[in-house]
């Protein structure tokens, strides 16, 4: 796999944030005084930011918010959040090992996800996984972002890598319409935070378990090869 470049979505692939995300959600709603909600019915909103948490989180309590409000309340939900962006986030079973090996095998990897890029790279910090990537971008770093295929390929440009030779790593829609939108392969997890199976939006492998991923870049690499 040396000289293939792979790109990594953050949330819901890499590390299981939901928790942390969900707090700071139930933290704005103690701000406008209502009762915190389960992570549980908050978790199928995570992949869709924080505003959609925010709004879903509101609307189970029989509240609509203004435009106005709504953020508002996204400066109250950031405020907190990158205070306790990894107080309960952690990457998913097996991940450190795998991008390591992936590394040994002269694999570039990146992140590309559509989390501001200092929360990225600060919650990468604190799990000290920053080292296994070359380049880490966010929402606001290229002027364009996921789906569009520009945010991938400037990632892949930043990581020195060549996007013939890349390959995407999602949980959702998101990522696999923006893998298919810059013409490369993508894997999906079924263990991320889409609402629908991730089989419906049609990527080229899924996996449960980051054990199984070598095999699928390796098999992916070599058809592309």
């Amino acid at each position: 796999m040396k000289n293939w470049t792979f790109v990594f979505d953050l949330d819901g692939t890499l590390v299981d944030t939901a928790p942390d995300l969900a707090a700071a959600t139930n933290h704005v709603l103690g701000t406008i005084g209502l009762h915190a909600i389960s992570e549980a019915d908050i978790r199928p909103h995570v992949g869709h930011g924080a505003l959609a948490m925010i709004t879903q989180a509101a609307s189970a309590h029989g509240r609509t918010l203004s435009e106005r409000d709504t953020y508002d309340l996204f400066e109250v939900f950031l405020a907190h959040y990158s205070a306790h962006l990894a107080d309960h986030s952690r990457p998913y079973e097996n991940v450190i090992e795998t991008l390591e090996l992936l590394r040994c095998e002269g694999a570039r990897l990146a992140v590309c996800t559509n989390k501001i890029e200092a929360h990225a790279k600060a919650l990468l910090d604190a799990l000290e996984m920053t080292d296994l990537f070359v380049a880490i971008t966010g929402r606001d770093s290229l002027g364009v972002w996921k789906p569009d295929p520009g945010h991938f390929n400037g990632t892949v440009a930043l990581a020195n890598g060549n996007s013939k030779q890349s390959i995407m790593i999602g949980d959702s829609e998101t990522d696999i319409k923006t893998a298919k939108a810059a013409g490369v392969p993508v894997i999906a997890v079924d263990f991320g935070y889409s609402v629908e199976p991730v089989a419906s939006f049609a990527p080229d492998v899924i996996i449960s378990h980051y054990r199984e991923l070598p095999a699928a870049l390796r098999q992916l690499s070599s058809c592309d090869a």
